[in-house]
Order: structure tokens, then C-alpha cells, then sequence
């Protein structure tokens, strides 16, 4: 995301307070393997979830946020689109947009296998993130037999599963827009702990149930005082080559034109 912010601001300093903080959703896709389902698939378009690194958002057609996924899916009016890396939200969107996915495999060789024998609309990816993925359907089952009159509300990178099983889906600021145009006893949140967080905070009379031993460990690494020293000493400077840049801002820009 510092990346992000750096594409769609190059004159301005972007800072990280801690390099530890990845995204194991980000890491699970290079510009390599972008390229190389581009060859394996040519002239299907890229859509790319924005919590990609930069060189990946270069390699794609549009970018994509969690809440605007389906939208931009269908504003390529294509019959075949590469989404990546997410796997579940690519699953959820496709399920949404009534379209069938397969996801290609790496062979020993290096090389990509896709079963392309059966029909397909979309081509997804094995990525996931380490924090949505450990939601599941007993988790939902546990909190309903406890709160019966609970509402689960799941973020899109979580299980096909664990969003059927969900009175609501969608991104964080979908979710506070939901409790607060809702009443019901108790919500549940299944997303990151901090996320859910920001949706408790701006909807302080609600009563929020969170399953919060589940932290995102690369954004736990940063704390105040790295976010202080970072200000003060200026580090960690977030840089982009140019040429990905530019690139890269295509594909931001075409998003923000979706909303």
C-alpha cells in the first residue's frame, strides 16, 4: 500500500516505519508469474487486487480493491479475465458474477498447467491472506449457538464457505456502512482484528463479538514509536522505478474511474 501511495503521488515522500511490513498476500505473486500466465493465456485482460506490489500492478490491466472487485470485473465486458492473487475473493467474485474459474499450477519445471479442457471464464491464483483464511464455518457455528440473533459480517478474502455461511460480505468500509444502517443485538466480525477495529470505533453503541486472536503479524509490526522515528529520521523512503510507475498507475487509475 505505501507503494500504492507512491505510484498515485511520485512528487511526495512515502514513508514506512518498519520494512518487516509485508503482506503475505503480495508475496504470493510476482511481475514473472503475471508474465507468464499473460503467455499462457494472451489477450485475456489482468485484474489485479491492489494489495499487490508494484511490479505486479505494471503487469495488469486494472487494479481492484475487495469492495469494487465485481464491479470491475464486469466493467471489462471480456468473456475471459485473469483475476489475481486472492484466491477466495476471486472465488467469491466469480460466484457473484456467475462466472467459472480454474486456477493454474506450477509443474516441477517451472512451467504453468491450467485445465483448459473445461469451460472457464476466469483464471485465478493460489494466493490467500494468512489472517482471512484461518476464518472457517465452525467458528460461525460456535457464535451462533452462543448468540442466536447474531449478524456475521465476512470480508471477500475470507472462504466461499465462510461468506455463504455470513449474513453479510464485503470491505471494511462496506461493513461500517452495514451496522450503521442496521440494528441487530450482536455483530460479528470476521475480519482482521484491527480492521474490525475501525468498524467498532465508528459505530460506538453497537455491540461488536470479534474473534481477535487473529492478527495480521506484518501490520503488528509497526508501533507508534516506529511511525515516530520514521517521521523524524525519515525511513523508511518507499521509492518506484519510473517506467513501473507509470505502468503501474494505469492500472491504479482505470480502478479509481470505477469507484
Amino acid at each position: 500500500m505505501a507503494e500504492t501511495a507512491k505510484i498515485l503521488n511520485p512528487s511526495r515522500t512515502v514513508l514506512l516505519p518498519s520494512l518487516k511490513a509485508g503482506c503475505s498476500l503480495a508475496a504470493s505473486i510476482t511481475a514473472d508469474d503475471v508474465r507468464a500466465l499473460k503467455a499462457r493465456f494472451p489477450g485475456v485482460p489482468v485484474v489485479t487486487y491492489v494489495n499487490t506490489y508494484a511490479d505486479v500492478k505494471a503487469e495488469s490491466d486494472i487494479c481492484c480493491t475487495s469492495g469494487n472487485a465485481a464491479a470491475v470485473v464486469e466493467s471489462l465486458g471480456t468473456d475471459t479475465i485473469i483475476f489475481l492473487p486472492d484466491e477466495y475473493l476471486a472465488r467469491n467474485v466469480a460466484r457473484e458474477t456467475g462466472k467459472h474459474i480454474i486456477f493454474p499450477t506450477r509443474l516441477p519445471n517451472g512451467q504453468l498447467h491450467a485445465d483448459t479442457d473445461m469451460e472457464y471464464d476466469m483464471v485465478g491464483w493460489n494466493g490467500r491472506c494468512e489472517v482471512h483464511e484461518q476464518f472457517n464455518v465452525a467458528d460461525i457455528a460456535n457464535v451462533r449457538a452462543q448468540f442466536p440473533d447474531v449478524v456475521i459480517l465476512a470480508h471477500p478474502e475470507c472462504s466461499p464457505e465462510v461468506v455463504a455461511a455470513s449474513d453479510f460480505s464485503g470491505s471494511t468500509n462496506a461493513m461500517i456502512r452495514y451496522v450503521e444502517q442496521t440494528q441487530a443485538p450482536h455483530y460479528l466480525l470476521l475480519t482482521e482484528c484491527s480492521m474490525g477495529e475501525n468498524v467498532a470505533a465508528a459505530n460506538p453503541d453497537k455491540e461488536m463479538l470479534r474473534l481477535c486472536s487473529v492478527r495480521c503479524p506484518h501490520m503488528g509490526q509497526i508501533t507508534l514509536e516506529m511511525t515516530r522515528d520514521s517521521l523524524l529520521y525519515t525511513q523508511y523512503v518507499i521509492d518506484v522505478p519510473e517506467d513501473i510507475r507509470v505502468r503501474a498507475y494505469r492500472a491504479v487509475e482505470r480502478m479509481l474511474h470505477i469507484g
